[in-house]
């Protein structure tokens, strides 16, 4: 099929259709990545039934384990920075219960960006497989910041306890962290890792954003259908002017 759109000059059409050739590469290769990841060998099983501080429906806090998270037999666990890495100087929340906190103590805007637009997906994602944010903030802290986020579908965890972030790489050796995505599969009473996204530890091409969920992040993606792109100088804020 061969469209054009009103007022379009025949040098627009040339590059648009040579255009939309590398657009079709890309999709059959993020196809064919998918498939590769789906024929990954089993992953190490979870050194331990790792156990979290969650909120039960009237916020009352209660001990959960890693293997209680499965309602199928896929669980995705995104680890939040908050409080966020030590570098990032962008200003903490502006107002709320969060409003106070020392900026280091305070969430990833970028962070917060992500899981703002995952808290509406979660409703279909949950159909097929399960979701759970950690992070290493205090459970107290980490609700009330979601309620200030007006976050109603996100699974929140306090990983303050244990040791999930530090094994998963969710930090840096020396502490500081890191946010990472796991895929973890459950077979039968064994649980293992199946999957992260350690595109993040890789080296980008210069100038280039780490992409690590580049994939899956709609505000990236749309800034990629514009003229002016992503950018090099714009990053997620908690607030903005």
């Amino acid at each position: 099929m061969n469209i054009t759109f009103p007022g379009e000059s025949e040098q627009y059409r040339t590059a648009r259709d040579k255009l939309l050739h590398q657009e079709a590469e890309l999709r059959r290769a993020t196809e064919a990545v998918a498939a590769a990841r789906r024929t990954l060998p089993p992953g190490g099983p979870v050194p331990q039934d790792y156990l979290f501080q969650a909120a039960q429906p009237d916020g009352t806090p209660v001990d959960i384990r890693l293997s209680e998270l499965f309602t199928t037999n896929t669980l995705l666990i995104y680890s939040f920075m908050f409080p966020r890495h030590p570098a990032d100087d962008r200003p903490g929340p502006g107002e709320g219960r969060t409003a106070q906190l020392a900026a280091s103590q305070s969430p990833c805007p970028s962070c917060t960006a992500l899981l703002d637009q995952l808290d509406g997906a979660i409703e279909h994602l949950t159909q097929r497989a399960d979701f759970a944010v950690v992070a290493r903030a205090p459970l107290p802290r980490l609700l009330a910041f979601a309620a200030d986020r007006g976050w109603r579908r996100l699974r929140l965890l306090s990983g303050a306890a244990n040791n999930y972030t530090r094994d998963y790489h969710g930090q840096t050796p020396d502490g500081d962290p890191m946010p990472m995505l796991n895929v973890f599969h459950r077979d039968g009473a064994t649980i293992r890792h199946f999957w992260g996204s350690e595109l993040l530890y890789t080296d980008p091409e210069p100038d280039q954003d780490p992409r690590h969920l580049g994939t899956i992040e709609p505000l990236w993606n749309l800034l990629d259908l514009t003229p002016e792109g992503r950018g090099t100088d714009w990053h997620e804020q908690l607030r903005y002017p």
